[in-house]
C-alpha cells in the first residue's frame, strides 16, 4: 500500500511532534521570509493519505512550516482535538453530539470544512470468482449482530455461494468508516458482530483479504485502488442495479449507500493565531482539487465547494 510510503516521515514523527506541539504553538518568522511552525492533525485514517498529501505540496510552498499527521481514528481524532492537543482533526463522519459536547466542556471551538468525497469499498479475495456483486441485504446478512456466530460460510449468504468460510476484517470501533459502514448496512451506527478483525490499520485488511480466499473485508475506496493485486472490489446494489465505486458514481450518487463526504474540523483560535496553520489551511481548500487527485480521492462537487468556501470564509471571522 502507498499511504505508510507516502506519509512515512510525517506519520513516523506524529507522536512526537503531537506532544510537543500545542495547539497554535511554534509559529514564528523563517529566515528566509517564510512562516515555520508546528501543525499537529490526527482523526481518520481514511482522510491521512488526503492530508498528508496537502502537507506535501505545502512543504513546496512554506518548507518551514512541519505538518505531522498522525491516525487515531475519527473518535480518537476527536478526543485529541476537543481537549485541544491537535490543531486539525481529519473525519470520515460529521462530529457527533457527544463530541460536540466533550468541544464545549473544554472551550475549543471549532470549524467544520468539507474537503474531499470517497467512497467505501467492499473487497474480497482475488480468487473469489462469486462475489461479483453483492446487495445491502446481503451485506446486512454478513455483517448484522444477529450473524455473529451463525453466517459462517459464504453460503450461508445465498445458497448459490460456495461452502467457503468467511473470514471478515473491517474499521475499528474508533474509525470514523466503522461508524459510516454500520449505520449504511445496518441501519444503526456500531451495530455489527463483534467476531470479525477489526483494525485502525487499513494495511491489516489488505493483507488479511489477500491471504484469505473466503475474506471480505471494507475500507475507503482509495486503499482498494491502491492494492488492485491484493483486493477485488465488489460491486454494490443499493436498490437500482449493480453499481461499481468510482469517482463518477461517488460524485453522482449512484454509488449508494457507501459514497460520503470526509471533512477536517479546524481550531478557530489556533487558526486566528497561528499563521502557519491559516496558511495551510487556506492553501488545503484552494487546491483541494489536486491535492484529492494525487491521494486517489474524489474531488468536491461544485456545490461542496461553495459550501467550502463559505466554511472558510466564516473561519476567517
Amino acid at each position: 500500500m502507498n499511504f505508510p510510503q507516502r506519509t512515512a516521515a510525517a506519520v513516523g514523527a506524529a507522536g512526537l511532534a503531537l506532544s510537543l506541539a500545542a495547539c497554535g504553538g511554534g509559529q514564528q518568522a523563517a529566515g528566509d521570509g517564510g512562516l515555520s511552525g508546528t501543525i499537529a492533525v490526527d482523526g481518520s485514517s481514511t482522510v491521512a493519505p488526503l492530508t498528508s498529501a496537502a502537507a506535501t505540496q505545502f512543504a513546496d510552498v512554506e518548507p518551514g512550516v512541519q505538518v505531522t499527521v498522525a491516525t487515531s481514528g475519527t473518535g480518537g481524532g476527536f478526543k485529541a482535538f476537543c481537549a485541544g492537543e491537535t490543531d486539525i482533526s481529519d473525519a470520515s463522519r460529521p462530529i457527533k453530539d457527544e463530541e460536540i459536547a466533550a468541544c464545549d466542556e473544554a472551550g475549543t471551538e471549532y470549524t467544520e470544512i468539507v474537503i474531499a468525497n470517497d467512497g467505501l469499498s467492499v473487497v474480497v479475495n482475488p480468487e473469489n470468482d462469486w462475489a461479483q456483486c453483492l446487495t445491502v441485504e446481503q451485506l446486512n446478512t454478513i455483517w448484522a449482530p444477529e450473524a455473529e456466530g451463525k453466517v459462517m460460510s459464504w453460503k450461508d449468504v445465498d445458497p448459490s455461494f460456495p461452502d467457503e468460510p468467511l473470514d471478515l476484517y473491517g474499521a475499528g470501533t474508533d474509525s470514523g468508516t466503522f461508524d459510516y459502514f454500520t449505520e449504511a448496512i445496518n441501519g444503526e451506527e456500531g451495530a455489527t458482530r463483534a467476531d470479525y478483525t477489526p483494525t485502525e490499520d487499513d494495511n491489516v485488511t489488505v493483507q488479511g483479504v489477500q491471504g484469505s480466499p473466503g475474506a471480505l473485508g471494507y475500507f475507503g475506496l482509495s486503499y482498494a485502488e491502491e492494492n488492485p493485486d491484493a483486493v477485488k472490489i465488489v460491486d454494490i446494489d443499493g436498490g437500482d442495479g449493480c453499481v461499481t465505486p468510482s469517482s463518477e458514481t461517488v460524485q453522482d450518487g449512484t454509488y449508494t449507500p457507501l459514497g460520503r463526504p470526509l471533512f477536517i474540523y479546524v481550531n478557530n483560535a489556533s487558526y486566528a493565531e497561528n499563521e502557519a496553520l491559516q496558511t495551510f489551511v487556506d492553501f488545503y481548500l484552494e487546491n483541494e482539487a489536486s491535492i484529492a487527485e494525487e491521494a486517489l480521492f474524489i474531488g468536491l462537487t461544485e456545490e461542496q465547494a461553495t459550501t467550502a468556501r463559505t466554511e472558510l470564509d466564516s473561519l476567517k471571522g
